[in-house]
């Protein structure tokens, strides 16, 4: 069973009489990209296969009149956009880039989203960095193809075991201090499970119980530009997105025993209802 998306902001999208697009993007074809990932190469990162994680988004601030990426995000509706709330800053204005691969040319099939709101977790700790997740609301629905499709949730409470093989995708740095990689990354990153990730030599009480690590073997992680970004999982046939990268090691990103953090977005799906789901109820009198 998996959470496919934001479902409050689906049905405003149907009631607004866009039946065409549930006839074509039924729920169920969350996680499903149209271009399979190459996940046969398990050392090292690499770049994507194009378009082949369709709910991967740039997120991009207004740098001076030039937009600049900053963070990644996942889609997880129509107008919706999950990410890390250390991504955000009230001093920034953004937009969203969907449908990408490589950051710097024109690609068909991407757009740019203009953003109505960004609400971040209300009980968001910067010097803690617990409960860093937000979501952003686009200022309109995107149209979703080939190239722009949602991820699937976790369901509420779900735990990964240690080795789990997940995939963390983005344009973050490709070493340490390194350049912002103009093509979209992936790395295979095993879970690590909550009892080793708490050990006092890996990262001890830094890592609560809603937030789950992966990596950790001192040669692939995330690094910066990579925050906000998802971790992708294949318990079933769809693809979840089970984390929203956190934090990592200031002694550098490959730091052996400092695996990648991320939230757990399994601990976060009745915040995601709630933030999506109940204004709409509200507004039908439901």
């Amino acid at each position: 069973m998996f959470i496919s998306l934001c479902i409050g902001s689906m049905l405003q999208y149907f009631l607004n009489a866009h039946l065409s697009f549930l006839l074509y993007f039924p729920a169920s074809s969350c996680g499903i990209p149209s271009y399979a990932p190459n996940i046969a190469r398990v050392v090292g990162g690499e770049d994507a296969t194009p378009h082949s994680w369709p709910w991967q988004i740039s997120l991009q601030y207004d740098k001076s009149g030039v937009w600049a990426h900053t963070c990644g995000g996942t889609l997880i509706d129509t107008n919706w956009v999950l990410t890390a709330a250390h991504c955000i800053s009230n001093t920034r204005t953004y937009r969203v880039l969907l449908g990408k691969q490589n950051l710097e040319v024109e690609e068909a099939g991407s757009v740019a989203a203009a953003v109505e709101k960004i609400i971040v977790h209300e009980k968001w700790n910067s010097f803690l960095i617990v409960n860093d997740i937000a979501l952003i609301k686009l200022a309109d629905h995107v149209q979703l193809s080939d190239t722009i499709q949602p991820a699937c949730l976790p369901p509420n409470g779900a735990i990964l075991t240690q080795d789990f093989p997940c995939y963390i995708t983005g344009w973050g740095r490709l070493w340490t201090n390194g350049p912002i990689s103009d093509d979209l990354q992936q790395a295979l990153l095993p879970v690590v499970d909550h009892a080793t990730c708490t050990k006092w030599d890996w990262w001890g009480s830094n890592v609560k119980e809603t937030m789950v690590c992966a990596g950790g073997d001192g040669v692939v992680s995330g690094c910066n530009g990579d925050s906000g970004g998802p971790l992708n999982c294949k318990v079933t046939d769809p693809w979840e997105v089970h984390g929203i990268v956190s934090f990592g090691s200031g002694l550098g990103c490959n730091t052996r025993k400092k695996p990648t953090v991320f939230t757990r977005v399994s601990a976060y799906i009745d915040w995601i209802n709630e933030v999506c789901v109940n204004p709409l109820k509200q507004a039908l009198g439901v």
